[in-house]
């Protein structure tokens, strides 16, 4: 993966959290909305959205590997 300085900056530190964060609660809610759902096709669509968001998360954590988990799920203190 090719990281770029400004990309590991503390305000982009910051604002990659802020965004992991978001990404995390979206799936969540669209977890709710699959099941929920009946029609095959509209779940598999919202399984590749689920994909996609992890695969951004993980891109996100890897970034900032000295990031604790606590921190990355707004537990830390």
């Amino acid at each position: 993966m090719d990281v770029k300085k400004e990309d590991r900056s503390e305000e982009s530190k910051k604002n990659h959290i802020a965004y992991y964060r978001s990404l995390t609660e979206v799936i969540s809610n669209i977890q709710k909305e699959k099941e929920q759902e009946r029609e095959q096709a509209i779940k598999e669509h919202l399984d590749n959205r689920i994909d996609a968001m992890e695969k951004d998360r993980k891109r996100i954590r890897e970034m900032f590997p000295e990031i604790k988990e606590e921190e990355w799920d707004g537990n830390a203190n």
